[in-house]
């Protein structure tokens, strides 16, 4: 049997919210909390909050990376940032936050990646693939860029095999009639398929689908039918995870409303490929509303580990 883990953090106004927390389900539709839905790991460098997790396990070594936006509203919407969101994605987030892990409760301290140069302004929601043509990770997120004036964002990749050595940022995808953020990649049956938000044109998420995880990328049509109910504009981060039976379930990040009214809605489908994917509210359950993350499957002895791990330790490896 398999089980998940939800990386996430909290809509909050307070720092405690921007710090990373985890959440578990032995089948994919029924979340609990863990650690008492408190965090399970703090920040203490650079904006000393975290937001837009994903997490992955590599293939080389099975050891486990959590990346995250180096973003604290909380502390810098009022300070730095000057409460402005152009600003944030000019100035906000020029490095990933990330963490290691050998058993997935045992993690080393927050470190800080540099990935972009000066041309690039803020680097948001981080994700990563496995590419089994190069065997390596490919490491995409969004930015503004000065190309455009930091304008309209696009998705940028780089690649790594060990996750401390990066190539150079590349363009990954780019949408000629509006901005695009918070890239999601899977694969399945050989071919790659990418989530994205896009902030115009239609302002909510689209499908794109290639068969090489670094594009090119081509609109899946079908996915735009499943969204058609869906209200524009208060939709967001898309993450997905294939469940034992082979179905997949996708949930979008409702920020319509603000505080804790805010987190994840649930969508089914049989498959990527086919693109029809059906709200499934009553099906699913959480103890809060998770904001912006990822789900990585693991055991069962994983998902007790997880479960049973005292947090309160606050040591690093």
């Amino acid at each position: 049997m398999q089980a998940y883990l939800f990386v996430h953090f909290k809509e909050k106004t307070t720092p405690d919210g921007e710090q990373v927390y985890f959440g578990l389900s032995r089948d994919g539709f029924h979340w609990e909390e863990v650690n008492g839905g408190n965090p399970v790991l703090w920040t203490y460098y650079g904006d000393k909050g975290v937001r837009d997790f994903t997490i992955t396990r590599c293939e080389e070594n099975g050891r486990f990376y959590i990346f995250a936006t180096d973003l604290s509203l909380s502390y810098g919407m009022r300070n730095q940032y000057h409460g402005s969101w152009e600003e944030i994605g000019r100035n906000g987030s020029k490095c990933f936050s990330v963490w290691e892990s050998d058993n997935l409760t045992d993690w080393t301290e927050q470190r800080l990646v540099k990935i972009g140069d000066e041309n690039f302004g803020c680097l948001w929601a981080p994700d990563i693939i496995y590419d089994r043509e190069n065997k390596d990770y490919l490491l995409h997120w969004s930015s503004s860029h000065s190309c455009n004036d930091y304008g309209r964002k696009g998705i940028y990749f780089c690649r790594t095999k060990d996750f401390h050595e990066f190539s150079k940022p590349e363009l990954l995808y780019r949408k000629e009639d509006s901005g695009i953020i918070d890239s999601a990649i899977y694969e399945e049956n050989g071919l790659y398929y990418m989530f994205v938000k896009s902030e115009g044109n239609p302002e909510k998420i689209i499908l794109l689908k290639s068969e090489h995880a670094a594009g090119p990328y081509e609109r899946v049509e079908a996915f735009d039918r499943s969204m058609e109910a869906v209200e524009s504009g208060l939709y967001e981060a898309p993450t997905a995870v294939k469940l034992e039976d082979g179905r997949w379930c996708l949930f979008l990040d409702y920020y319509g409303v603000p505080g804790a009214g805010q987190g994840y809605v649930p969508f089914v489908a049989d498959s990527l490929a086919d693109g029809r994917f059906v709200r499934s509210d009553a099906s699913f359950d959480f103890p809060y509303g998770f904001k912006h993350g990822t789900i990585l499957t693991i055991s069962m002895e994983e998902y007790q580990r997880i479960k049973e791990h005292d947090w309160s330790d606050k040591g690093y490896v």
